[in-house]
């Protein structure tokens, strides 16, 4: 037991949990400033790069999960639930920032209003995540358990509101789009729009599985 006794116990795996939401909610928040101001060359490139700033600093966090959890010997969640629900948060800024990147590679020309739509939807989503990581260590009072099951609850709905705006757009950019060209691009934006909102609902699906393990 002397090997156990010299590796850390703990570590700060809640800290960096919240830290990495913290990116994600920031990076949404730059996304849909880069949507509203597409027309504006200068600004929407400055918010795409804060949009890229953020996914590289929450790569490193996840790096240091990982890192971690070599390193310490007793973990405050399970291994698994760390591995997982890191990963989980670092695939919702991975989708944030190839959405930004395919609106740029495709040479998008204008966006509809179902994008802002479908990332305003995504921005209340990840401040929703951010919000329900911030509770996480606090989970053995009931009150807390309690308001982190509803905010979950939220980020599902919010999830469902996604697939309803995603549903008419596709309809309405089938219908009225002239141009397939721009058809096919803003139908991939769209995709990628919605998978943000369904990203966020893992981590609300294995925050949820967390809550019934620990609580």
């Amino acid at each position: 037991m002397v090997f156990g006794r010299l590796l850390p116990r703990d570590g700060n795996f809640f800290q960096l949990f919240n830290e990495h939401a913290q990116h994600i909610a920031e990076g949404a928040r730059s996304f849909l400033a880069m949507v509203e101001n597409y027309s504006d060359v200068a600004q929407r490139e400055r918010h795409a790069e804060a949009v890229g700033a953020s996914e590289r600093a929450a790569d490193k966090i996840t790096a240091e999960v990982h890192r971690l959890l070599h390193r310490t010997f007793i973990t405050p969640l399970d291994r698994d639930q760390i591995h997982g629900l890191i990963n989980a948060l670092d695939d919702v800024l991975d989708l944030l920032q190839d959405t930004s990147e395919v609106m740029s590679l495709y040479d998008l020309q204008h966006l509809s209003e179902d994008v802002i739509r479908l990332s305003e939807i995504s921005v209340r989503c990840c401040e929703r995540v951010q919000h329900v990581l911030t509770l996480l260590p606090r989970l053995k009072d009931a009150a807390v358990a309690e308001s982190v099951l509803k905010t979950c609850e939220e980020i599902d709905q919010l999830e469902s509101d996604a697939d309803r705006v995603m549903r008419g757009a596709m309809s309405r950019l089938f219908r009225e789009e002239p141009d397939t060209r721009e058809l096919i691009k803003l139908k991939a934006v769209y995709e990628h729009l919605e998978s943000i909102s369904d990203r966020c609902e893992d981590v609300a699906n294995l925050v949820e599985g967390i809550v019934l393990e620990n609580s």
